[in-house]
């Protein structure tokens, strides 16, 4: 249990670099990767070694894979931070760094925290944070997406908070464990799981919800985004889900899930801007996600969700690059990628065919499995809107993302310096989903 706590409030503990001068930035960004460290470290030892806690808190196998994914991206967001987020760019680096270790810690009490009512306060906790961060940019367009993400996503989470008050009224407690030991199949659980589609699906990304999503990803710092598509939207969908088990209302869940995928890949079609493409392409893989997990497929899920917190993160730290270096954001001005930024160039491809289901990649691994549930169960309709709709988005991102790279076309004559750091974690982090997928196929699906 000590670890549990420790979890929980390294990255608090890491704030305490605030109070050093502002020449002194450099302790709390130690201190900020000292916590990230730690948090996965502690995160990986719960998933080998001790996957069930049952108390105050409640975590199990399935709770620690979102845990190390977590804390994960966390440590890599932190590094690529470092050289990243500078003063000039940013209302305070301090801040910034304050904000993000506040987000990680409301994102880990929101997931192993075992009450529903608490765990609507962390979402809602992950929501003023996450705002903040979005405006430490300053910038006019950041502070509107700012305000369109608290407005939107309030309103969803105020829906969400009356699917808490019907569950603890059916069952006069919130004890997550205790409410799913016994089940009830009546019209207030079905009630409540609706408003929860509703309420927690505008955090997730649910069609017609998710206006709020590409303006806020693509406004945020790229680290900040990295982190909004690799895992804060994950964390919500774990929430979701953990509501859905009451009772497991599968037909609506489906038709929202699949309404969603088709209209993102729609608009994926004619994207101009590069970082709300990957936005609309977090929608479609958490919509697959949410669908392998009603379906009973939720070790597939996990693997998808897994490999697109790594993929996209690859795809916002290397867009990150490319917007800084380039200037540029909006995707037919972006040219001749490859002989300016090598690495940076190798990363994007790689990350945008990890979010797009390639094979060997493990987001494939994951798609595979839940496309073939979807033939077991019966569901041909739904099975053929995926494939097309998936195949859209595919070649939408790699045309986009292919055309970006290697058209000779130029903006300018200057001389682009990679930054090493940057660079190098960018494509780390996209080969990854890589890695993973070579040993599931090698080793076998098995988590």
């Amino acid at each position: 249990m000590i670890l549990v706590y420790l979890l929980l409030i390294s990255p608090i503990i890491a704030n305490i670099g605030f109070f050093f001068s502002h020449n002194k930035t450099i302790i709390i960004k130690i201190l900020t990767i000292v916590s990230a460290s730690i948090t996965l470290i502690i995160s990986a030892y719960l998933y080998l070694v001790k996957p069930t806690i049952n108390g105050f808190f409640f975590i199990n196998r399935f709770t620690t894979l979102f845990l190390v994914m977590i804390t994960s991206i966390y440590l890599l967001s932190s590094i690529y931070s470092i050289n990243y987020v500078r003063t000039g760019t940013i209302v305070s680096e301090r801040l910034y760094y304050v904000l993000l270790n506040l987000f990680i810690s409301s994102m880990i009490f929101t997931i192993i925290v075992n009450n529903y009512g608490l765990m609507w306060v962390g979402v809602e906790l992950t929501t003023v944070t996450s705002a903040l961060l979005i405006a430490t940019e300053t910038s006019e367009i950041s502070l509107e997406a700012t305000w369109r993400y608290i407005i939107i996503v309030s309103a969803g989470v105020s829906i969400a908070l009356f699917s808490i008050i019907l569950i603890y009224f059916n069952y006069h407690t919130l004890i997550i464990t205790e409410i799913l030991a016994r089940p009830e199949n009546n019209t207030l659980t079905k009630l409540a799981v609706a408003l929860a589609l509703v309420g927690f699906g505008t955090k997730v990304g649910i069609f017609p919800m998710y206006t709020w999503l590409p303006d806020a990803h693509s406004e945020a710092p790229s680290p900040i985004s990295a982190l909004f598509s690799g895992v804060l939207l994950p964390v919500a969908l774990y929430v979701l889900y953990m509501v859905y088990l009451i009772n497991p209302l599968t037909e609506i869940f489906l038709i929202f899930a699949i309404l969603s995928i088709i209209t993102t890949s729609i608009i994926l079609t004619y994207q101009w801007h590069i970082k709300r493409m990957f936005a609309y392409s977090t929608i479609e893989n958490m919509n697959l996600a949410l669908i392998g997990l009603i379906i009973g497929e939720p070790k597939a899920s996990i693997i998808l969700l897994i490999a697109h917190a790594f993929g996209k993160a690859g795809a916002f730290y290397s867009s990150g690059i490319v917007i800084k270096e380039l200037g540029e954001k909006k995707i037919n001005n972006i040219n001749g990628l490859y002989s300016r930024l090598k690495v940076t160039t190798a990363s994007l491809l790689l990350s945008s065919l990890a979010v797009t289901g390639t094979p060997p990649f493990a987001t494939f691994i994951g798609e595979f499995f839940i496309l073939r549930k979807l033939i077991e169960e019966g569901y041909i309709i739904d099975l053929v809107l995926l494939i097309i709709s998936l195949s859209t988005a595919f070649v939408s991102i790699n045309y986009n993302i292919t055309k970006m790279a290697f058209t000779r076309k130029e903006i300018e004559n200057r001389i682009h310096k990679e930054p090493v750091l940057l660079s190098t974690i960018s494509l780390i982090t996209s080969i990854i989903p890589l890695v993973i997928g070579v040993l599931l196929l090698v080793w076998g699906v098995s988590l």
